[in-house]
């Protein structure tokens, strides 16, 4: 038996592996959207908002409560989201440019505050510090229930809507002429995003959230034109991410989980812009050495033809 299979026989793999899983499963099928709706930004400020929220969440109740800090980063996340669109409509300032505002202005407000916590009399024992770079290995049944219940949630959602998020992600105006509520729609995909972050910042961290949202999107893109192919393989890629990241992580020392997935869906992505058949580099250059074979060809036969047009 493999080293692999003894760590994926080990009970407490087990979880840490599901729900990484689940994370990268989720993280895929939402980042799609968020990608061909050009808004990768998006989930980057969505989870550096999160950091306040938890923050101010243990200052309010004064624990570890994991639904606590949920819910304190969901609020965030909210607050983020509602930030971006107001100074998006009712000001000069682009969507890339409002995203990073809020984007600095929440992470540096919430930095603030874990700096204060830290310098507090229960600083030490607050563990928030792992919120930045997630800490995979903490995670207990319970949270793994969690991401189970969101998980169903998210993907059911998305199964439901996927006629008018496909709609809004490709041509929001004809959307919008067909009746559709398109700014419910957006709020809404906006909302899964949030929730996808919040169920991710203890495995994978605030500020790695957003590349496991967008890279394995990313790298499904080079395989295929259709939406549905698409977004399966964004969420196997970001299943098949946290599943090797766990057990890499879980066969060294010291190894954080988080980082690890990142790095797995970035190898990923390498592959696809390698090796994917249309759009990879060695597709490109064998379609281009077709074409030029083909063109070369032609000129030869306009060459023979022009030949014996003279000859006569």
């Amino acid at each position: 038996m493999t080293d692999f299979a003894m760590l994926a026989l080990d009970p407490n793999v087990q979880w840490i592996l599901f729900g990484s899983l689940l994370l990268g499963l989720c993280s895929g099928v939402i980042g799609s959207f968020a990608y061909l709706r050009k808004q990768s930004l998006m989930g980057d400020a969505l989870s550096h908002a999160a950091l306040p929220g938890v923050c101010l969440a243990f200052l309010i109740t004064g624990s570890k409560s994991i639904f606590g800090f949920l819910a304190g980063a969901a609020i965030a996340g909210v607050a983020a989201t509602v930030g971006i669109g107001l100074l998006t409509r009712y000001s000069r300032i682009k969507p890339d440019s409002a995203i990073a505002a809020v984007l600095s202005v929440f992470f540096g407000f919430g930095l603030m505050l874990l700096t204060e916590i830290q310098h507090s009399g229960s600083g030490n024992q607050s563990g928030l510090d792992k919120f930045l770079f997630g800490q995979a290995a903490s995670m207990v049944a319970s949270d793994v229930y969690t991401m189970v219940i969101v998980s169903i949630g998210l993907l059911t959602v998305c199964s439901l809507l996927f006629k008018e998020f496909k709609l809004l992600s490709f041509d929001p105006g004809f959307a919008r002429g067909l009746g559709y509520p398109v700014a419910i729609l957006d709020q809404l995909m906006m909302l899964l995003i949030v929730i996808a972050v919040v169920a991710g910042i203890q495995a994978v961290g605030v500020v790695l959230m957003a590349a496991l949202l967008i890279t394995p999107a990313v790298s499904a893109r080079y395989w295929t034109d259709r939406l549905g192919v698409m977004i399966a393989l964004a969420g196997l890629f970001g299943a098949l991410s946290g599943a090797i990241g766990t057990l890499i992580s879980a066969s060294g020392n010291n190894l954080p989980t988080g980082p690890l997935s990142v790095l797995c869906a970035t190898a990923l992505f390498v592959f696809s812009v390698v090796f994917a058949p249309r759009r990879g580099l060695i597709g490109k250059l064998r379609t281009r050495a077709e074409a030029r074979k083909a063109l070369l060809a032609v000129a030869q036969t306009a060459a023979v033809t022009q030949g014996k047009g003279e000859a006569i």
